[in-house]
This record gives C-alpha cells, structure tokens and sequence, in this order.
C-alpha cells in the first residue's frame, strides 16, 4: 500500500512527533511517507501534492490549531481521491467521536487516543491481513450505525521504535524544533487539560532516550523541547537528566521543558544555578491562576508560595529563562481576581508571560460542567470561551487589549527600563498599565497595522501623553536608552526631536579628551581619536543619572548621556554633566 501520514503544522519550524512513532510503529511491514503542511499553506496546494502521490491511505494527524484547515483538505482530496481511505488521529477528534463521524462523511476511520498500536492494526486490515473486528481503540460509520472498537492496552514506551532517525529527516533537524517525549500521562487532574484524563506517568527508556538527544545534536539540532508535561514529576529523573544534559550540550543548543514549579527543591534549582550553562535551559511554567477558590475548582494543586520560592531562585540565578502561563476565564476568577492573578505573577519579572484564554476543549471535565459555571463559548475550534457567569465578553475583550501590548512591549523586551519604571511609579499596578494601554492601542486602530520599533516608541509616548502624572522628561529619557541599547550602529534617524548642536558636541569632545574619565574609566580605555568618537558615539539631551540605574533607581539628572556603540557588543552609556559644555 501507498501510506500517507501527513499534518497542517502551526509553523514550518515545528515538527509532528506523532507521525514519526506511527511511522516508527508501523515499520517493517509497511513503510508510510511523512509529509507535513502548514495551515497557512492553501488547501488546494495541499490537496494537489497529496494527489500526485496516489495514496492509498491518508492519516491526518489533528489538533484544535488545525482541525477546521485539515476538514477542508479532508473534504476536497474525497472529491479528487474517493478510493483513498481517510484516517483520523490525535487528541482533537479522540474525544466526542460520534459527532465527527456524523459531521465529516468523508472519514473513514478514527484512531483514538494512543495510536501506534491501533494505526498499524488498521493498516494490517487494509491490507487483508487481519479481520476489522482484531483492530482496536478505532471508531467508524457502518452502514450508518457508530462502531467503537475498545482501547488496546497501554503500550510499554520502552517498546517503541526511534522516531527520530529516519534519513530523510536528518536533513532539517537544525533547521526546526525538534520535540524529545520521555513520559506519557500527567500525575494532576487540571480539568482544562486533556492530560488529566489519562491516569499515571509511564516512562521511555532512559539511556534510550540518551542516545536520541546525542543523535539530534550530532546532526545539528538548537532547539530540543521535552514534551512531558511534568518533567519534573521524578526528582531522581530529573536530576540525571538535567546533569546528563550539562554534560553532554554542544554550543548553541536549548533544552525546553515543562515544569510543575511548586514542587521543585531549592536544592535543584541550587544545582542548575552552579552547573548549568547560561541559556541551555529555558522553563515554561504553567501558573494560571493564584486564585485558591479557583484551583480548587479545577482541581488544580498548586503552592503559589512555593511555586514562587522557585521562580524567584531560578531568576536570580540568572542562568535559565522563565516562560509562566495564565488562562483568563477559568471557574470564579472575575475581572478583579484575575487582575491581581496577574499582578501576583507579574510581580516576579518572568522573563515571558504568557496570557492566555480558556478554551473549553473537547474531553475535558471543564466542557462538561459548562453550564454549571455559565460559559458560552465558540463550538468551533479552538473552542475559546466569551464568557461566564463572572466574566463578562466585555471584560474578556479588555484583557485580550492588555494581551496585545504584553507581547509587544514585555515579553520582546523592548523597553525593560521603561516599563519598570512606568509599572512600578506611573501606574497603580502593572495591570492597570498593560489593560489601559491596550484598550488605547485598539482604538487608534494600531492593532490592524504593521509597525517599525521606532514606531512601538512614538505610539507608548502619544498613550503617556494622555496620561496624568506622567513625567515625560524621566519617561522619555528611559524610551531614548532603550531605543539606543538595541542598536549595533548609530542610528541615521532617531523618533525624537531633541538634539545637542554641533558647538556643544565639540565643547563635550574636548573636555572628553582632556579628561576622558569623566565618562568612567572603561569609555578611557577606548582611547578613541576625534573621527573614532564622532562615527561611533552619540550625544543627546538626558534626564536620569545612568549610573542609578544600574542600581534599581530613577534618579533625575539633567545633563547628557553618551552612547559609544560597539559592533557585536551592547553600547556603552555614560551620563554627562551639564557644566561640560
């Protein structure tokens, strides 16, 4: 037979572990070809080049971020192949699988849940080797009447075969995230998530999984992200592994795990502190909400105080960078309480917050008590609530503003010492800063047009400037260091008006070269000749002591601040006095 296995990724960068194991699992009695889309490719194209492979069979592998884009190549490549059997898998269409088979005629068959055993099961009696009734964890249409087959056993992980050594995927192993899986299931019952539903952790083999991780970066791979969705469950395992990947780490390469942060011992962290690598690892950790009511509710176990001892270690630690999620819209948590759940975690300066939205997902204990907490919700993939019987649409909208100009202005670090400065002594809660700024952004429009980082710069001055007691000076000469930190060269054009004249520079110059420490002992060292200093270094009007800020503080200062910009390193500030002129 002529096997397809195929996906519409999010983006070309990831990679579809799942069709890999089938693969994998399928070998050696039949050899399926890997061919991965994306969802922003036209589903005619797609349909097209699955055609002129003559598949036999096509399994689609789906998910809530690509479900409705796969219906429509589902549907069109039935129209061009109608002898091509149409398989299903993955966690979006394993739960309420009446509803899919009643809804898309056009498939033939559902895999579900864990398919590695089922899919090759499947294709066993495809290919007359076996009677369908041998095929388990599968769902059908048989003359009209739904037939589910029970779920096979659970595999032993340790069984499975490589997914990640096929040859024609060395190739591009640098050029995408690969994706390493060592344990199935999850030992929490969050009723948001489908990881919930599946009882206990089940292990992949340990020096096994060794072996892959060496493999991948031999050939190449930067990102490698652990998929468990606890990984920490083990601090045995964790602790090997974390010391395995110290050890074994070529330049260049990141670790990514998933991290349930409230159980983690200080004396890990310690150890990841004093051993590991700046930047080889980086943490996402799921926070959600600091809501007790609301946890409770969930069934969600979590220690915020421990959780954050462990955020606050690791950041001062200053090795590993944290990536902490929230959901908006989960149980009891009104507009009030997730403010403050976004304070509280906002609070500990993660390096990226992530907020997002409920999405009642097919499975889950949380779409089934829908009603019980008054949610309407799109039914529709990805199924993203608007609202409940304490979070009203309106409400919801305002917090998707605050979403907008986070990502923008927090978790792309654009402007660090201006928002601190503007979260902390402008506004009355960081909050309230993101929430009013959004709303004001989405008015003027700014959220349907494209922008240059100047152009981040001049939009958060217009906001400010509608602002009360508001200190433009002090804000201002934070916008103008931020801007000047992320350039390499000196810019040919800045966002802002003031200028020092060309006598003031001259007169600057030359107390410089008489005294060049006025400017600290490292910008003497430069020893910089006069065309040096006036090709690379920058002089503008200022209104902080530099210095102070080094030290946590805004402290005004009217003088000058001297940038000397340096090719592959950060520039180097210095702020002058007035009396230099």
């Amino acid at each position: 037979m002529n096997i397809v296995l195929t996906t519409l990724n999010a983006k070309y960068i990831h990679t579809n572990l799942a069709l890999r194991y089938l693969k994998g699992a399928a070998q050696p009695e039949f050899n399926p070809r890997i061919i991965e889309y994306t969802i922003k490719d036209p589903a005619f194209n797609i349909v097209s080049d699955l055609y002129q492979h003559k598949p036999d069979v096509v399994g689609f592998s789906c998910y809530i971020w690509n479900i409705e884009e796969t219906i429509g190549v589902i549907r069109m490549l039935r129209t061009v192949s109608p002898n091509t059997k149409i398989i299903l898998g993955g966690p979006e269409v394993s739960y309420d699988v009446h509803d899919w088979l009643r809804r898309i005629p056009e498939i033939d068959y559902i895999v579900m849940g864990e398919g590695e055993l089922s899919f090759k099961n499947l294709l066993e009696y495809l290919n007359g080797d076996i009677p369908l009734d041998d095929v388990p964890g599968i769902c059908y249409l048989q003359d009209g009447k739904m037939k589910i087959h029970a779920q096979p056993k659970k595999i032993d992980l340790r069984e499975l075969p490589s997914p990640y050594r096929f040859e024609e995927d060395r190739a591009s192993l640098g050029k995408r995230i690969q994706y390493i899986e060592t344990s199935r299931g999850c030992p929490f019952s969050c009723q948001f998530c489908l990881s919930s539903i599946e009882v206990g952790v089940r292990y992949f083999n340990r020096e096994q999984i060794k072996e892959e991780i060496r493999y991948l970066m031999d050939n190449g791979a930067k990102t490698i992200k652990f998929v468990d969705r606890t990984f920490n469950i083990s601090r045995s395992y964790a602790m090997e592994m974390f010391q395995f990947l110290i050890d074994e780490h070529k330049p260049g390469v990141v670790f990514q795990f998933e991290i349930t942060a409230d159980i983690m011992r200080p004396e890990v962290i310690q150890f990841l502190n004093d051993n590991a690598p700046r930047g080889l690892f980086r943490f996402e950790i799921g926070v959600q909400s600091t809501n007790d009511l609301t946890n409770e509710l969930v069934k969600r176990r979590q220690n915020f105080e421990k959780l954050k001892r462990t955020v606050t270690m690791v950041k001062e630690g200053g090795k590993i960078d944290q990536h902490l999620d929230l959901i908006a819209g989960l149980p009891e948590e009104d507009y009030a309480s997730f403010r403050q759940t976004f304070n509280d975690v906002f609070a500990m300066r993660p390096e990226e917050l992530q907020l997002g939205f409920l999405k009642l997902l097919r499975g889950t204990g949380l779409r089934v008590q829908a009603k019980q907490y008054g949610y309407t919700y799109v039914d529709l993939a990805p199924y993203e609530i608007f609202s409940n019987n304490v979070l009203t649409f309106d409400e919801i909208i305002r917090i998707k503003h605050a979403e907008d100009v986070l990502e923008k202005y927090w978790n792309d670090h654009r402007m660090d010492y201006t928002i601190e400065y503007l979260v902390t002594e402008v506004f009355d809660t960081p909050f309230d800063f993101f929430q009013n700024f959004g709303t004001y952004w989405e008015q003027k429009g700014w959220s349907r047009i494209g922008h240059q980082l100047e152009d981040l710069f001049k939009r958060l001055e217009e906001f400010l400037a509608t602002q009360p007691n508001v200190n433009m000076e002090i804000v201002r000469s934070l916008m103008q260091l931020d801007y000047l930190s992320k350039q390499q060269f000196q810019p040919r054009k800045l966002w802002w008006e003031e200028r020092v004249s060309k006598d003031v520079q001259k007169q600057i110059y030359a107390s410089l070269k008489e005294s060049p420490t006025i400017a600290g002992e490292e910008f003497a060292e430069f020893d910089l000749t006069e065309k040096d200093f006036y090709k690379h270094s920058l002089i503008i009007p200022f209104s902080i002591d530099y210095r102070s800020l080094q030290g946590g503080q805004v402290v005004a200062q009217d003088g000058y601040l001297l940038t000397y910009f340096r090719l592959g390193q950060a520039p180097y500030f210095a702020t002058l006095e007035k009396t230099l002129k």
